[in-house]
């Protein structure tokens, strides 16, 4: 979220100030000088610290605007998040779940940002991002920091399904361009990014756009910087609200692009596979030993 609409909150402190009780004052003062710690307390225990009471700080956060306590403090959450550091932010998310209950909360977590991929993702995008990679005489793919791994697993599927796929490989900026220096109007390429935004994958598809090639981006909202250049937006929910960023939803829709390129291309798949399981046993990529690696321990 950007930082205009999570400073909502102080704005709103701000302009509503003079007409607030003198207790409420207080709250607000308490409230812009730490809103770090007023995130993890109660209506009655933000009271308790402030000496005011918990009816107080309901009205307090109605005479914001918010829908009560509820709708107050996750203004607060917003602009804490954006705030802090990474630490900072996982113990606002998690500070207030026992060890034992986060794994699930990060599971359950994650299960949300895919349904809500689901509910939002536009169909026509994904089409489109399908029928532009198969057109297309060579795919670039660009992901950096985080979503390298993103890049390279769909890389790594996409050269089993189609010819001429390069992983753009992102150490400097001088290398992105000297890759992308044969780029025209017949090539893709594929951006990916999340908060915080990579300026070397923008920069990589500003080029690409400026060669005419088609770009598709996966990223996190339609108000992403990314989309500035892209034909076509496939928008996945991501989370970053620790220090581990959450891509599962991104991957997913990684998956179903996959999925969808093999079912368009059944007959090359199918004899690329094959071919590949031929070469493995050739070349004994994976060897019994690999396969089995305690077999043999009984006969020593």
């Amino acid at each position: 979220m950007g930082e205009s609409s999570t400073n909502k909150l102080l704005q709103h402190i701000e302009e509503k100030y003079q007409g607030l009780s003198k207790g409420q004052k207080r709250l607000a003062d308490y409230v812009v000088e730490n809103y770090d710690k007023a995130v993890f307390l109660t209506a009655a225990k933000l009271g308790e610290v402030v000496g005011v009471s918990e009816s107080t700080v309901v009205r307090f956060a109605t005479q914001l605007g918010y829908k009560g306590y509820p709708g107050f403090q996750k203004a607060l959450e917003e602009l804490v998040r954006n705030r802090l550091n990474s630490i900072q932010r996982m113990e606002v998310t998690f500070g207030r779940v026992s060890q034992s209950q986060i794994l699930e909360t990060v599971l359950q977590s994650d299960i949300e940002k895919i349904k809500l991929t689901l509910g939002t993702i536009d169909h026509d995008a994904f089409d489109v991002a399908i029928d532009t990679i198969l057109a297309a005489r060579k795919i670039y793919v660009v992901g950096i920091r985080s979503c390298a791994p993103l890049a390279s697993f769909l890389a790594f599927y996409l050269n089993l399904i189609c010819e001429n796929v390069v992983t753009v490989n992102t150490n400097s900026a001088s290398e992105v361009f000297e890759q992308l220096i044969r780029i025209n109007e017949q090539d893709v390429i594929i951006g990916i990014s999340f908060p915080r935004y990579s300026m070397r994958t923008l920069k990589a598809l500003e080029f690409a756009s400026n060669r005419q090639a088609k770009v598709i981006t996966l990223t996190d909202s339609t108000h992403s910087p990314m989309n500035l250049y892209s034909s076509c937006n496939l928008i996945a929910r991501s989370d970053m609200a620790s220090i581990v960023d959450s891509l599962v939803a991104p991957l997913s829709v990684i998956n179903a692009l996959v999925v969808a390129l093999c079912m368009k291309k059944k007959k090359e798949v199918v004899t690329t596979l094959e071919m590949l399981e031929r070469l493995w046993g050739e070349y004994q990529v994976y060897s019994a030993d690999e396969l089995n690696p305690l077999s043999d321990l009984g006969e020593e």
